[in-house]
């Protein structure tokens, strides 16, 4: 018997094929996006009415549902203002940018005022605080009469802001009006909360494969949601060099003209890469720049060949992935004045305290010439005024006067050394590759990413303690960052597909307090995150551990 394709046109018979085999690839890539106008997210149908602070990622210190209906927003809601003193200018800010968060889904016009009567969002710095609430922490109620948050600091008060979001439909992160959206209504509810990890980072590989500044900014945006404080951008490697020196040209010239797989590649300007600081700074995120030394330097060794005693340099362009080829020439003033020049102008452009310098994966630099090397350019950083950062390998030249903060990543035998570089005063960032890289496939049929540290889905990303991964004094780790390695990744599409929805597991890692970590209750929070990133226009990944609620 026939079935029923099979009685259709030949041409007609064609169309459903290739659009059968489209909705296929789309469910099997996990791509959950919904377009409107000018390919800007319209809202999704969400889980209805008020939020309440148990879906809160990450989880907050401590949260307590209040009596009666909690606070519904309306045309005559405004966004008031309360404090002394110079900080009520960058207060007044953080107001402005929340009402024009809240303006475009709903239409309402949020208007923003110093203090007075009236319902409405309230914005407070308040001395009286307990000191234990900390540059980070925030207080938020709502009740009938409206929400306010309260912080000792203005980053309180912005990080209470996006909890705030968090606790409205999910429709509240649209782009575009909701003309037929829910009640725009806030649970009443009491929250205390506050970080467990002072850095809470993520990084974006933008040397492998380029992203515009547009790109970049849009990358923030994600981070913001979840409380991310720390942007690092690697910004060199052997495919590419990302940022313009202007004593050096011919780093941008020759260095920025590729990436891997042969394709233009680009670069930052001075301008362009202080728009970006600009831009995470608005969202309380401090850029952290790395400058990958003295390894994966192809690129600078394609622009000023003379900085190669060792004959590591491949030929230009390099766009293969393979690693652990290149090398500066660890020692010579000329190589030390190239350093020094580089470091100089990154930190003048870079407000954070930090600057990285990589030192990872030299294996043509017998081990005495690499620390004096490490040694020398951490105290060039040092002398810029700023915390020299290095991987994990740079451990034997941390301490007093070199690295100050290393980001582990792996061990292979070197945890000893991280130890040793604790006792003579240095930090810890936490990069476990086979938890926090997500570049990292989910599993090994996945169609992106690599697998050489390992596959990791959204569970392994969660169910790990960083200050117990290995054995380290207690206090030593200062937080959690996330690498995001682009080898593999070329559009902002599937940066998206790999960040979502393991960052929010990391961020909350670094954010939530360790007692309540639990992997059954996150993952049920984690689902109704979906929505939000449908309304947003985020990609992400639909994974089957998570229990995302039926379309």
């Amino acid at each position: 018997m026939p079935t029923p394709i099979a009685g259709l046109s030949a041409w007609v018979r064609g169309l459903l094929i290739v659009l059968a085999v489209l909705l296929l690839a789309a469910a099997g890539f996990g791509l959950h996006r919904v377009f409107g106008p000018g390919g800007t997210a319209t809202a999704p149908a969400g889980p209805a009415g008020p939020r309440t602070a148990d879906r809160i990622v990450p989880a907050p210190l401590a949260a307590t549902a209040g009596p009666g209906p909690g606070y519904r927003l309306s045309e005559r809601t405004a966004v008031r203002v309360e404090g002394a003193g110079e900080q009520v200018a960058e207060v007044r800010r953080i107001a402005e940018r929340l009402a024009d968060e809240l303006r475009r889904p709903t239409g309402y016009p949020f208007e923003v005022t110093d203090g007075g009567p009236g319902d409405g969002i309230r914005l407070v710095l308040d001395p009286a605080l307990p000191a234990e609430t900390g540059a980070e922490g925030y207080r938020l109620t709502a009740d009938a009469e409206g929400v306010r948050i309260t912080a000792l600091t203005p980053a309180g008060l912005h990080l209470g802001t996006r909890t705030l979001r968090q606790l409205l439909p999910p429709q509240i992160e649209s782009r575009v009006p909701v003309t037929a959206g829910p009640p725009w209504s806030v649970a009443a509810v009491s929250v205390e909360d506050r970080p467990r990890y002072a850095y809470r980072g993520a990084m974006l590989d933008v040397a492998r494969h380029f992203f515009t500044v547009a790109e970049v900014e849009g990358f923030i945006d994600r981070l913001a949601l979840y409380k991310i404080n720390y942007l690092h951008l690697h910004l060199t490697d052997d495919q590419g060099w990302r940022i313009e020196i202007p004593g050096r040209p011919a780093l941008t010239a020759v260095g920025g003209g590729s990436e891997v797989g042969g394709t233009p590649g680009g670069f930052y300007t001075a301008a362009d890469y202080r728009e970006i600081v600009r831009y995470a700074q608005e969202r309380y995120l401090t850029v952290v720049p790395e400058i990958d030394l003295p390894g994966h330097s192809n690129a600078v060794l394609a622009a000023y060949p003379e900085l190669d005693c060792t004959g590591s340099a491949r030929p230009w362009p390099y766009t293969g992935i393979e690693v652990g080829f290149s090398t500066l020439c660890p020692a010579g003033e000329a190589v030390f004045a190239f350093t020094g020049e580089v470091i100089a102008e990154i930190a003048r452009l870079t407000p954070g305290p930090y600057l990285h310098i990589g030192g990872d994966e030299v294996r043509a630099v017998a081990p005495e010439a690499y620390r004096d090397f490490v040694r020398r350019v951490g105290a060039q950083v040092l002398a810029a005024g700023k915390t020299p950062v290095g991987w994990n390998q740079t451990a034997p030249a941390a301490g007093p006067g070199g690295v100050g903060l290393l980001q582990y990543w792996d061990g292979k035998g070197r945890d000893q050394d991280v130890r040793d570089a604790i006792g003579r005063g240095a930090k810890v960032i936490m990069s476990p590759a086979g938890r926090t890289y997500l570049d990292m496939k989910y599993e090994a049929s996945y169609p992106l990413g690599l697998r050489w540290a390992g596959t990791i889905d959204v569970r392994s990303a969660y169910s790990w303690d960083p200050d117990t991964l290995i054995d380290l004094p207690a206090g030593s780790v200062l937080g959690v960052e996330a690498p995001l390695w682009t080898e593999t990744l070329d559009t902002p599409e599937r940066l998206d597909l790999m960040l979502l929805p393991r960052l929010p597991a990391l961020a909350e890692l670094g954010w939530s307090p360790k007692a309540g970590h639990d992997w059954t209750g996150f993952r049920q929070r984690l689902a109704e995150q979906g929505a939000r990133w449908t309304a947003a226009g985020f990609g992400y990944e639909k994974r089957s551990e998570i229990p995302w609620p039926a379309p």
